[in-house]
């Protein structure tokens, strides 16, 4: 005889509203180390989005819309402002004059790592709850619909 399923979807329920709990304490920390290095959390977004792009990938307006999930227009806003704040320069591609690309000036990078290393800090101090909480959901999704990998 099994776990009676309303224990099942009860126990699932809370492990999701965990994750989702650690998660939030995550943002609300990075907007608030944000908001005190003198950056709206929006403007630390792309600073990261930057600086963190894979190799060979090439961080314009449309690659920081899609990572932010953001429109184009807003997107060119927030560099506007990130721009007017000494943060990030836009250049244009050799190749094609059309498309413009963003990057990190001195500053934009001193502020980054510097941010980088506070959330490196508390997402080491959160990891052990975050994996505890995955791997009951994959548990859970595993008990429920098999391997759908």
């Amino acid at each position: 005889m099994g776990v009676p399923r309303h224990t099942i979807e009860q126990q699932r329920v809370q492990t999701l509203a965990q994750f989702r709990y650690v998660l939030r304490q995550f943002l609300h920390f990075s907007e608030g180390r944000a908001t005190a290095a003198g950056l709206h959390p929006q403007q630390h977004q792309l600073l990261l989005h930057i600086a963190g792009a894979p190799d060979g990938v090439e961080t314009t307006v449309s690659y920081a819309a899609e990572r932010l999930g953001l429109r184009h227009n807003s997107v060119v806003e927030l560099c506007n402002r990130c721009e007017n704040a000494g943060m990030i320069r836009r250049t244009h591609d050799d190749a094609d004059r059309r498309i413009v690309i963003l990057e990190l000036t001195t500053e934009g990078q001193r502020l980054i790592h510097l941010l980088s290393r506070d959330h490196e800090r508390e997402l080491s101090e959160l990891v052990p709850t975050l994996i505890k909480s995955l791997t009951q959901i994959r548990r859970h999704s595993l008990a429920v619909g098999g391997n759908q990998s």
